[in-house]
């Protein structure tokens, strides 16, 4: 700031020097002299009205009303405007020596000139301030709103995790009364998924690939097949590019959890569970549609409805990605379920 601010002193004292010699400069001369004399008696107003900075300052910090204000800096402009008035007279009896008798307006419009440029310096310091309140206010709340949304983010995936514990407990306890053999196998898979959840919540970081949480699903999709058999038919169609890509974690096995729940286990005819993923460059995003053929449901009906894991997704997206994110879901009586996700990339 103290750069544009002598710089702009230097331009207005230069361009002072040249407003005093017009006549000269129009009969094609130029007193150098006096141009050097003029602006060595106008640049010490460069630092007496730098004054008013911590002056500003100080009034900001005391919290002085508006009036107050108004007050102490008609004071001191007043104070200013009649320094310099003097100030002005001693340098022209140094260079140039006593001023002839001039009328009274002579004395006053350089008297007024001298208070507009104390008000208009005073003006810009504080616009400054204001300026700068205002942008640290913006950075509280944008700091105070990241806050937020990572204290949502927590407790979103704080919910999701025992959503997905209780459901696949309840699943290994169905397969324990019907095959012991396969329950302890699912006991193992079980804790290879659990190591996944805990592996990113002593990251402190819910960020994972595509590939990690591909997996995770594969090994959900193994402990499920267990107690399903035959009925659990998936069909992968995934994109390698898109494996490396950053998702959260967790926002595609709630979708598969979510088709196991209403499309598979209460029917006892096998099914389709279709998962894939691809990239759409015109949107810069991953697409993820994990759909199923299953009896679907009435879309009015799922809007309205509480349910924990799908609707705990999209508000991840929402809180992660704004408006960038997609949440898409196509269903209706006897067309089957399918969830899209648009997941913005760099």
């Amino acid at each position: 700031m103290w750069g544009i601010y002598s710089l702009a002193w230097i331009v207005y004292a230069i361009l002072i020097a040249f407003v005093v010699q017009f006549d000269e400069l129009h009969q094609g001369t130029f007193k150098y002299g006096a141009a050097f004399r003029t602006v060595l008696t106008t640049l010490p107003q460069t630092f007496i009205l730098a004054l008013i900075w911590p002056l500003s300052a100080a009034l900001v910090k005391a919290h002085v009303s508006t009036t107050r204000l108004v007050s102490i800096h008609f004071g001191c402009t007043f104070a200013f405007a009649t320094f310099w008035h003097f100030f002005s007279i001693a340098m022209y009896i140094v260079f140039i020596g006593y001023p002839p008798s001039r009328s009274i307006s002579w004395y006053i419009w350089p008297f007024l000139y001298s208070m507009m440029m104390y008000g208009v310096i005073a003006s810009i310091f504080h616009g400054i301030r204001a300026s700068d309140a205002r942008r640290a206010q913006d950075l509280a709340f944008s700091h105070a709103q990241k806050l937020l949304v990572s204290a949502e983010l927590n407790a979103l995936r704080n919910k999701l995790n025992p959503h997905f514990l209780f459901n696949t407990l309840n699943s290994i306890i169905a397969l324990v009364r019907k095959d012991a053999i396969a329950a302890e196998a699912a006991l193992f898979r079980f804790s290879d998924m659990l190591r996944y959840i805990l592996k990113s919540e002593k990251n402190g970081d819910d960020r994972v690939t595509v590939d990690e949480e591909l997996d995770f699903v594969r090994d959900y999709l193994n402990l499920e097949s267990l107690r399903l058999g035959n009925r659990l038919q998936v069909e992968w169609d995934i994109d390698p590019l898109t494996t490396a890509l950053s998702i959260p974690a967790l926002c595609i096995q709630p979708l598969v959890e979510n088709s196991i729940k209403h499309s598979f286990n209460p029917r006892s005819q096998p099914g389709i569970l279709r998962i894939k993923t691809e990239m759409v460059h015109a949107e810069n995003s991953l697409r993820v549609v994990v759909s199923d053929d299953g009896p679907g449901a009435d879309l009015s009906k799922i809007t309205d409805a509480s349910g924990m894991g799908v609707r705990t997704i999209e508000r991840r997206l929402q809180l992660e990605y704004g408006s960038a994110a997609k949440f898409i879901i196509a269903t209706a009586p006897g067309t089957g379920f399918a969830v899209t996700l648009g997941i913005p990339y760099q």
